[in-house]
């Protein structure tokens, strides 16, 4: 699939908004994610307000990209309804966030995904922001909009990591 191997993190955006179709589009992708026990512990929250999108500055010290993206989405994680599940709903959101990051490339949009959890203060500053219940827990924000920048392919295949039957 040529969108995992073109797709690079965009921190610089035009002005062009995002249409409702596409975040559509990219919350289907998420939502598509492989779950342990099809437990999907996701939620998400998408940000289209440029001043609520620019207060996560105020405790997310590597949000800038937040400055010029059309929205973002949020990706928060449920309890779980057991609590074997619970290091796995971390697992099943990331392989969310990945969905989005590869539909974003595929719609032709940027995406950078800027980590939230398990720092508490990101965690708490973006659960007061969207005012989030207090069972859900924010994992990441992944800022969207129209390119500005175009970073090339890289090439990240490394062979010394690879081992076979044994280290």
């Amino acid at each position: 699939m040529k969108e995992i191997f073109e797709r690079r993190s965009i921190r610089k955006y035009t002005d062009a908004p995002v249409s409702d179709t596409d975040i559509e589009k990219l919350l289907r992708a998420g939502m598509q994610a492989p779950s342990a026990v099809n437990q999907q512990p996701w939620e998400f929250a998408v940000l289209k307000d440029k001043d609520l999108m620019l207060k996560v500055l105020d405790f997310h010290p590597y949000s800038t990209p937040l400055k010029t993206a059309a929205c973002a989405i949020v990706v928060c994680m449920k309890q779980p309804l057991n609590a074997m599940l619970e290091p796995y709903r971390m697992q099943d959101c990331a392989a969310a966030t990945q969905n989005i990051l590869l539909e974003a490339t595929h719609l032709g949009l940027g995406t950078v995904w800027m980590g939230v959890y398990p720092d508490e203060t990101r965690v708490n500053g973006v659960r007061e922001l969207i005012q989030a219940p207090a069972e859900i827990t924010p994992f990441c924000i992944i800022a969207v909009g129209h390119p500005a920048e175009q970073p090339a392919p890289a090439d990240r295949y490394d062979e010394s990591r690879v081992h076979i039957n044994q280290w």
